[in-house]
């Protein structure tokens, strides 16, 4: 029906004219048209329409719900709205089930999605276990597997979870844990709130942990010294089991393994690190890797219909990859396009100002922001942003200096930009800007010049790691405190490098690729704030300097960019 016709009949129906329908709830009726309410709900067409019912019978007594849920139903009938509240939706959802309004059913469906939190997320998965909600359900699950160790720790209807629930929540290699051992005290956790009926299940919980993946300590002294396991025969195997696979995994590394033994099958990673094109073997390529921190392994998803790229910049943003100017064998070049790494494909957008090779870039509050670079005859202290609503770049206010090959990060709502070239030297200097005032300021100098320098956000810190001095490729790392605006000294990386690739990912610091003074290269390794020690990671299957990163986190295809976990199964 039109908006028109709609109106037409609602206010008959208040004014009670050429109604032909009274429906009586609990003594309370409401006076409807049949053809109205058959029109948004298939119970009433079977209602008004079977041979059970005289075509001229006009009071229907239901049961089943509130004359209030009825109110809503019959308003949402001639109006296709209904006031959606918390403190309504779940009854109006079991209304609206009953009586099979599939309109009121999605509508409930997407306020529940859009109410998605720590402390209902369990219950909402429940819910829509009782109708038919699968997209409801669906987000429900996917929240709680990506937000599982918050939630634990805050939701009181995890622990009324039944056994079969919380191990087929557990067993997905989706479950977002960086450590099994988070998995394994949230099973000690809903054991010990009914400890007499629910230790009997042990042994099927802790089959569901990657044991394996457990540093040894902490495997021998808390879960099979644990008084629910260290009796229990069927724990006892999978203690024994998990320690074998430990020693195969010391004995021949990763390599070893196909993940097919479940006590050391990596779970799937919630985020994804992006390595996009760069400079390999004397020219751009067009190579992208992604990596996979949880199976400590990168995979290649380059696209060859792509062109090659080096010294661009990338950013990540409500879905999309955007890679930003940069240098493609011939041009420095002002364009950007963007990943849709769902659909896996790549759109031009509009173009910035300037043409900006060796840019630098940052996302805050939902615009990207690229900052001086090259742009084939000057070095540049211009910058501007981009909003993706209105596809347009706009200038802001230029830095204090000229600077390509520097590198950008977002802290505590300003940006910051560090280091780079201006045509003459590498650069010691660092400046900030707040979007609020648009203005520039500059901060304390960095203890070393650094051109081609790793810029990042972490631990509430801005990091400069790397780069070229002027004489030589760096190791060492700093970083700056703004509230003290100080720089530290922090420990050095493995390797010395500058123009790579940099990125937090599960709450490490990864370099990826560059320039070692004499060669490009394949590795990469990660630094850990908490330990203050760098790890080696596996090395990229292509070598490169001027490559850019980003992090794409929570997708719903995951598996395409990260390592197979399905080998063995495939091969059957």
């Amino acid at each position: 029906m039109s908006p028109m016709s709609c109106t037409v009949f609602n206010e008959l129906r208040m004014e009670g004219k050429l109604c032909d329908v009274t429906i009586s709830m609990n003594g309370v009726e409401f006076n409807a048209h049949k053809i109205i309410l058959c029109s948004c709900s298939p119970y009433f067409r079977v209602l008004f329409t079977s041979g059970w019912n005289n075509a001229e019978k006009s009071v229907y007594r239901i049961h089943g719900t509130s004359p209030e849920m009825m109110r809503l139903i019959i308003e949402y009938a001639y109006t296709r709205t209904v006031p959606i509240t918390a403190d309504n939706v779940e009854n109006l959802l079991t209304a609206a089930d009953q009586f099979n309004v599939m309109g009121i059913v999605r509508l409930c469906c997407e306020f529940l999605k859009s109410q998605l939190c720590l402390e209902n997320c369990v219950g909402i998965w429940r819910l829509t276990g009782y109708y038919y909600c699968p997209d409801l359900r669906e987000a429900a699950q996917v929240f709680i597997l990506h937000h599982f160790v918050e939630m634990t720790k805050v939701s009181t209807e995890f622990l009324d979870l039944s056994v079969n629930d919380l191990e087929h929540i557990i067993e997905k290699d989706e479950l977002n844990v960086t450590q099994e051992d988070a998995v394994f005290e949230a099973i000690l956790q809903w054991i010990a709130h009914d400890l007499r009926s629910r230790r009997q299940h042990i042994a099927v919980l802790l089959g569901k942990v990657r044991l394996a993946l457990m540093q040894a300590e902490y495997l021998m002294n808390n879960v099979k010294m644990h008084d629910y396991v260290k009796d229990n025969e069927e724990c006892k195997a999978l203690i024994r089991n998990a320690q074998t696979e430990m020693y195969n995994l010391n004995m021949h590394g990763p390599t070893y393994s196909d993940f097919a033994n479940p006590l050391s099958r990596p779970r799937l990673p919630y985020a994804i690190l992006f390595a996009i094109g760069g400079w390999s073997g004397g020219s751009p390529t067009n190579a992208v890797e992604t990596y996979d921190a949880r199976a400590d392994q990168w995979v290649n998803v380059t696209c060859e219909q792509e062109s090659p790229l080096a010294y661009h910049g990338t950013a990540y943003l409500k879905g999309f990859v955007y890679v930003i100017g940069g240098f493609n064998g011939m041009d420095h070049l002002s364009s950007v396009k963007r990943l849709d790494p769902l659909k896996k494909t790549w759109q031009q957008v509009a173009p910035m100002h300037s043409r900006r090779c060796y840019v630098s870039v940052a996302v805050l509050n939902n615009f990207i922001y690229a900052l001086g670079g090259f742009d084939g005859h000057v070095r540049l202290d211009t910058a501007e942003r981009y909003e993706p609503e209105t596809n347009q770049w706009t200038l802001i206010a230029p830095m204090h200096e000229q600077r390509s090959d520097a590198n950008a990060t977002t802290l505590h709502e300003k940006v910051y930009i560090c280091g780079g070239f201006n045509g003459h030297e590498g650069l010691i200097t660092a400046e900030v800007y707040d979007a609020t005032t648009n203005q520039w300021t500059v901060t304390a100098p960095m203890r070393s010049r650094r051109s081609g320098v790793g810029v990042i956000a972490y631990g509430n810190k801005v990091y400069a790691v790397g780069g070229f001095d002027g004489v030589s490729r760096l190791r060492s790392v700093e970083a700056y405190n703004p509230v003290a605006n100080t720089w530290r000294t922090v420990r050095s990386m493995f390797s010395h490098r500058s123009n790579f690739g940099i990125a937090v990912v599960d709450d490490l610091l990864f370099v990826v690729g560059g320039y070692n003074g004499s060669t490009t290269t394949f590795s990469a390794e990660c630094y850990d704030e908490n330990t203050n020690e760098w790890h080696d990671v596996d090395d990229m299957g292509i070598h490169r300097s001027a490559l850019s990163c980003c992090v794409v986190p929570g997708l719903s295809n995951v598996r395409e960019y990260a390592a197979r976990r399905d080998r063995r199964r495939d091969n059957s």
